[in-house]
This record gives structure tokens, C-alpha cells and sequence, in this order.
């Protein structure tokens, strides 16, 4: 299923707040991307709607299954993106704004090849040592 990536990166970020504290608030949010409160309620609203996220009673957000799904599948494709790119010389800075780019726009093909290849190639430095 497609979203936009700025539906991808509000699950990518629940995914990661969720892992990190626990629970994830919408101010939690906000406070990790810099964005403002209002800008969070109207996506979180839409996330909601579109059946990506529930909110409970004490206003704590949590992934449906179909929403984990689309932050899992971010969250490899950034950090898969942002290693091998820091691995072959590119500036950690750098890395993490390109794979932040790029963990968007890649074909799920491109993406399959990228992880064989860099799995293929730990494999084998691994054993080398």
C-alpha cells in the first residue's frame, strides 16, 4: 500500500518512541520531529481514519497492524540505507539525511538486492576475521 512519506515518517517515528519509552503521546511527537502540536493532531487524525494508528483513553497512540507494517518496513530501509552508506565512506551526518530520503522513493526489488548484497558482504567479512 502507498502513503505519503510524511504519513510514513509520523509511523516510523511512533515505531521508534514506542521502542524507546514505551508509550507515545502526540506531544512526544511533536517533540522529536520539531513540528507543532496542531500539525501532529491533524496527522495523527488521519492516521487514525486511515486505520494506521489507535488512540485510547489516556490519549496514547499505538501502530495498527497495518501501520507497523509500513514503520518496520521504514525503519530497516533507514537504517539498512544509513549503515551501508556510512560502511562505503559517506559522512554519518550525510548518511542518515540521504537514507532518510531514499528509505521513501526505493522499489521494494531495489531494496532487496541493496540488503542481499550488504548481508552478503558482512557475511563475508565476518568470516575473513
Amino acid at each position: 500500500m502507498k502513503i505519503q512519506k510524511s504519513a510514513e515518517d509520523y509511523l516510523e517515528t511512533i515505531l521508534i518512541l514506542y521502542n524507546r519509552r514505551g508509550t507515545v503521546h502526540a506531544i512526544d511527537i511533536a517533540n522529536e520531529l520539531a513540528f507543532s502540536k496542531p500539525s501532529v493532531s491533524v496527522a495523527m487524525k488521519n492516521l487514525r481514519e486511515n486505520g494506521y494508528i489507535t488512540v485510547n483513553e489516556n490519549n496514547e497512540i499505538s501502530l495498527t497492524e497495518p501501520g507497523r507494517k509500513i514503520a518496520e518496513t521504514i525503519y530497516e530501509r533507514h537504517t539498512l540505507l544509513s549503515g551501508w552508506l556510512t560502511s562505503i565512506g559517506v559522512d554519518p551526518e550525510i548518511a542518515v539525511e540521504d537514507a532518510c530520503r531514499m528509505e521513501h522513493v526505493i522499489s521494494a526489488e531495489s531494496f532487496a538486492a541493496i540488503k542481499n548484497h550488504v548481508q552478503k558482504s558482512f557475511q563475508k567479512s565476518t568470516s575473513e576475521t
